[in-house]
């Protein structure tokens, strides 16, 4: 085998675009190091370890800190040379009237904190170096406040305010930031999130995650600042979220992911 192969780490890689993700890796002879919090990352690394590549795999929680910290310890004194920030997890409803505390607050220890955590150790190592891509998950709700996804869609709004500005930190050091943003994509997103029952967790036409992956994968390695991925449809969305006024954004919103919205008769 090659000892030459590059080496990427992906996060939430057992199913979705986190595992498609892995897999574009592996087509381009990326060595992996996959993580995700169930015991599914086995199955996905069999499949993964088909393509050629060696795949090695953690099971663990980077909600807690010191998941980060233990994921990390399998990362730390090897070359990373491309990173897909991509664990997180969605919840929908009410926030005053329905949704639970404790899952919007593993929504922000998730998406939010372990984003932080994880980019902070990984890219010490990278500028240290002076070569390293990283490519953080976020979404089209960041670009309008997501009514019925409220702590969802600010976590991702975060997230890609946060790997907007570090690109613009590290322009002159070698490592290249870029943030991939899907629009409604058909992963078990919806189902994990309770939204079923909406217009949008309900649409039949959703995008393809392997599709979403590979213009992940074709926007990191140009070193593009950011790509909205699959369907025409979401980069209108996403264009509009930076001209509409923020009440008229969260409105449309509503419209989209309010529970009992959905057509559940497909």
């Amino acid at each position: 085998m090659d000892n030459q192969k590059k080496f990427a780490v992906v996060t939430g890689a057992s199913v979705g675009i986190g595992f498609e993700l892995a897999k574009v890796f592996a087509q381009n002879h990326f060595d992996l190091l996959i993580c995700a919090r169930g015991e599914e990352i086995d199955r996905a690394a069999e499949e993964l370890r088909g393509l050629g590549v060696q795949v090695e795999t953690m099971q663990v929680d980077l909600a807690q800190p010191a998941g980060v910290e233990e994921f990390y310890s399998k990362i730390a004194g090897r070359s990373v040379d491309a990173i897909a920030l991509n664990a997180g997890v969605g919840a929908g409803g009410d926030f005053a009237r329905e949704m639970d505390l404790a899952a919007e607050l593993n929504i922000i220890d998730l998406n939010v904190r372990s984003t932080v955590h994880l980019a902070k150790l990984v890219l010490k190592d990278m500028v240290s170096r002076g070569e390293g891509r990283v490519l953080f998950v976020s979404s089209i709700a960041a670009m309008m406040p997501g009514s019925f996804e409220a702590v969802y869609a600010a976590s991702k709004a975060f997230v890609q305010s946060f790997a907007q500005a570090i690109r613009e930190e590290l322009k002159d050091t070698g490592v290249t930031v870029t943030a991939l943003q899907p629009g409604p994509t058909d992963t078990e997103f919806f189902e994990r999130a309770g939204m079923q029952d909406t217009r949008i967790g309900s649409m039949e036409k959703k995008d393809d995650p392997a599709q979403v992956a590979q213009q992940g994968y074709e926007a990191l390695m140009a070193g593009q600042d950011h790509v909205v991925a699959g369907s025409l449809m979401n980069k209108v969305m996403a264009a509009a979220g930076k001209i509409l006024p923020e009440t008229v954004g969260s409105a449309a919103h509503r419209h989209l992911s309010q529970p009992g919205t959905g057509d559940t008769h497909h």
